[in-house]
């Protein structure tokens, strides 16, 4: 909230000065959790924000928007969006650092990255079920893990942040004895105690793309970026 005002004012002023073409580069796009009215009275954050964005910009490059009800940034936004992926990263550090891993999805909605990591590193993927019980409690089934005896769960998701989900997921993986499971993301919000709270609940380590700040292990997205800069300054 606090950067939006100061955004705007700058693309606005910029606009004013004489600038050809005004892009946005946003690693992490917020309000994209919010694209549906889930209580009587909600704005759907999503849209606005896409609204005011794109009466500013002219471009917008992100990586690994929050894609669930919206499929597709082009379906909010006017002016051009272009959306980068980080599993190619989070696959090759996974690679580096996990032996023998199990791909695992903490909810529904994170099976789009879980899958498509498995796929790149050839591992096994599961998708756990969850039932949420309110905005900061929710319930996990973990089906049977006998099948992958030795292989250490990667607990793959495109946001950390209140980490309720990952706790969750891994109150039932540490009563199934598994090895202690490593705790991957594109986003790193962790807000509040939500990094100590993971690493309590038994987590061997926390990783997140520099998209934002935090005290986990970065994986870097410079270079993703950079590379999506020169194709979006190339567009005509």
């Amino acid at each position: 909230d606090a950067k939006t005002v100061p955004l705007l004012m700058a693309a606005a002023t910029l606009r004013e000065l004489g600038a050809r073409r005004i892009g946005l580069v946003a690693p992490y796009l917020a309000y994209m959790r919010q694209d549906a009215r889930f209580a009587p009275g909600q704005a759907i954050s999503a849209r606005i924000y896409a609204q005011l964005l794109s009466a500013h910009c002219d471009w917008l490059l992100t990586v690994d928007p929050h894609l669930h009800r919206i499929h597709d940034l082009n379906e909010i936004y006017t002016l051009r969006a272009h959306a980068l992926h980080a599993a190619p990263l989070l696959a090759e550090w996974i690679t580096r650092n996990v032996s023998q891993p199990l791909i695992v999805g903490p909810d529904g909605e994170s099976a789009q990255w879980a899958e498509d990591v498995a796929q790149r590193i050839g591992a096994p993927v599961l998708v756990l079920e969850k039932t949420r019980l309110g905005d900061s409690a929710v319930r996990v089934s973990v089906p049977d893990l006998a099948r992958w005896p030795g292989h250490t769960p990667v607990l793959i998701d495109d946001v950390i942040s209140s980490g309720r989900t990952l706790i969750a997921a891994l109150e039932h993986l540490r009563a199934l004895r598994t090895p202690p499971p490593v705790c991957v993301a594109v986003h790193g919000l962790c807000a509040g105690d939500a990094l100590p709270a993971i690493l309590a609940a038994g987590a061997a380590r926390v990783v997140c793309s520099n998209s934002v700040a935090h005290d986990a292990t970065p994986i870097d997205l410079t270079e993703l970026l950079a590379d999506g800069i020169v194709t979006m300054l190339a567009a005509p």
